[in-house]
């Protein structure tokens, strides 16, 4: 870090020359980024700021308006301080008229009262300039050596946040763009301090610039994304104006949050990364024909031609996770258990597959989920049962899963009349999830029917009903908000919908947001909403006023209302998924 002038003045270079502070000696914490001698006064359009300005005001005007604007011209240029030498110019003291301006403009003024070298100045300033730019760019490869370590290494987020506040010294928090937090490490802090009302403080902090500071917040604060798509914040809090060093220190971090949640870690056998490799490219558009992919699988002995395809998901349930799924979609792969689950659930997946004599791909997908899970290409001949598969698939990972058993039991629970899908076994509820997609007859439309399974994966995890598998008609539009709780673009949705009505309600303690809700609840029946909400209709039409001013939304008209009904339940699901 550059020295202030209060270090420069302890100098021995410095003290030699008897230095005297005569204006702004409450400005001494101004950082001197270089030394300048300069002796005549229009000098100010050569500087850049941050310099050290010393003269024997030999060439210095007499009159005391030149003097003035002399002053005024080095304080707008952002000199940090000026030092004159007496004994050439001015005999013991400096005129009025340079002391005022400098008082007036909060610039340092010092005279030396003994004649004292320059270049000794010059020097032992530069020295310690030097010194600290060099610590700077230590400190800098440092920051790169531990940054791409854990890039490495595929820390967690949690861990990322861990160093950035080890290094920093202070509390450090990474949030969603809903302004949730994701994670957060306290450096000695006070949790409940930091983190209540958290929503509330960081609404209000909005930088125009990706890295920036805000003084009134104290906050140091970066954008995190990655190939264009913003997801989130990093946050350094309780900062003083940072250092040149902070600022690469956050956005290092900021960078390495942003590619740890595109790494693949998992670790399969070559058979499962062969289909995974096949089904993620289909899912991404790898393949410019899709006859490349059919051509792939059917290397790999699964046909997809002329066949009913379906996109399965699997996933285990949560409460039988190893641990929870990560917030957000900040995928890690660095925990080797979670991986191993994962990887494992696949392998048992391709088993039951091969046993029900089921054509399919099957790998673990994770590269564009929020959490991992396991894909099944399903690949039925055009005159296949499709339930009666399923079932057996469902039971024997099952099998796999609890034994024996428990899918004896599933399979007398299923019966003759149930079809499978909604047969519920009597035993306990199954370790895993299976979601299915709608049939397709070509690769084009295999990724339709991937996007249908996961969204009914996402819903059904919190489920504990006993169905084998779960189809879309099983869901509407919450589980479709469900599905897209983690996205980006649903949460600036949410946030452009109802944030201003969200900070009216948290800064005043209203309840606006929950009228809202229970107006649009009631298909916007004024009478039944007044009876809900307990109020009379003089105030609920008042608030409902007051909602249309702050949104600056008509609640009479359709389309507003049902994207302010969509914003709610989109809200509704993102705070239920984080409690």
């Amino acid at each position: 870090m550059l020295p202030t002038l209060a270090d420069v003045l302890r100098l021995d270079a410095v003290r030699r020359g008897e230095p005297r502070i005569i204006a702004g000696a409450d400005h001494l914490d101004a950082r001197v980024r270089w030394v300048h001698v300069a002796e005549v006064t229009d000098i100010a359009h050569l500087l850049r700021g941050g310099e050290l300005v010393l003269t024997t005001g030999i060439a210095l005007p007499d009159d005391p308006h030149r003097l003035r604007t002399y002053v005024a011209e080095l304080a707008e240029v952002g000199i940090s301080g000026l030092i004159v030498e007496l004994g050439r110019k001015y005999a013991r003291t400096l005129p009025d008229a340079l002391v005022a301006a400098a008082e007036e403009h909060r610039l340092p003024l010092i005279a030396w009262a003994r004649e004292t070298p320059f270049v000794d100045v010059t020097e032992a300033v530069h020295a310690q300039i030097i010194d600290a730019q060099l610590a700077e760019l230590r400190a800098s490869e440092k920051l790169h050596e531990v940054f791409t370590q854990l890039s490495v290494d595929g820390a967690p987020p949690a861990e990322v946040v861990r160093q950035v506040a080890v290094i920093a010294g202070r509390p450090v928090v990474l949030e969603n763009l809903a302004h949730q937090v994701l994670a957060a490490e306290m450096a000695g802090s006070d949790p409940a301090e930091l983190l209540t009302g958290w929503e509330i403080r960081s609404r209000a902090v909005r930088p125009e610039e990706r890295t920036a500071y805000d003084g009134s917040s104290r906050w140091l604060l970066t954008v995190v994304g990655a190939r264009g798509e913003d997801w989130g914040r990093l946050i350094i809090t309780s900062m003083d104006p940072p250092s040149p060093r902070d600022v690469v220190l956050i956005e290092r971090a900021a960078t390495t949050l942003a590619l740890g949640r595109l790494l693949d870690r998992h670790a399969e056998s070559l058979e499962r990364q062969a289909h995974g490799s096949i089904i993620n490219g289909i899912l991404a558009h790898a393949y410019a024909d899709p006859q490349e992919a059919a051509a792939r699988a059917r290397a790999l002995g699964v046909p997809l031609t002329g066949r009913r395809l379906l996109g399965i998901v699997v996933l285990p349930r949560p409460s039988v996770r190893s641990d929870p799924p990560p917030a957000l979609g900040l995928t890690h792969g660095g925990d080797s258990s979670t991986a191993a689950s994962i990887a494992e659930l696949a392998e048992a997946t391709a088993a039951a597959c091969r046993e029900a004599n089921l054509s399919a791909l099957v790998g673990a997908l994770d590269e564009s989920s929020p959490q991992a899970r396991v894909g099944v290409l399903a690949s039925l001949p055009a005159r296949a049962a499709e339930d009666d598969v399923l079932c057996e698939v469902a039971r024997r990972l099952r099998a796999h899963h609890c034994g024996p058993a428990a899918a004896g039991r599933d399979r007398a629970a299923a019966g003759p009349d149930t079809g499978g899908r909604a047969a519920r076994p009597r035993g306990g509820a199954e370790a895993f999830v299976m979601a299915v997609g709608s049939t397709v007859e070509s690769v084009r439309d295999v990724r339709r029917s991937f996007l249908e399974a996961e969204q009914v994966a996402a819903v059904a995890a919190g489920r504990n009903d006993g169905r084998l598998f779960y189809r879309l008609p099983d869901l509407r539009l919450r589980g479709l908000l469900h599905l897209l709780r983690d996205d980006a673009r649903l949460q600036t949705f949410t946030e452009r919908e109802l944030g201003p009505l969200l900070t009216y309600d948290a800064q005043r303690g209203s309840d606006l947001v929950h009228v809202l809700g229970l107006y649009l609840g009631s298909g916007r029946n004024k009478v039944l909403t007044a009876q809900r909400a307990h109020l009379s209709r003089p105030a609920l039409y008042e608030r409902l006023r007051r909602i249309e001013r702050v949104l600056g939304a008509d609640l009479e008209d359709v389309e507003s209302c049902a994207s302010l009904h969509v914003a709610l339940l989109a809200l509704d699901a993102l705070r239920k998924d984080r409690m």
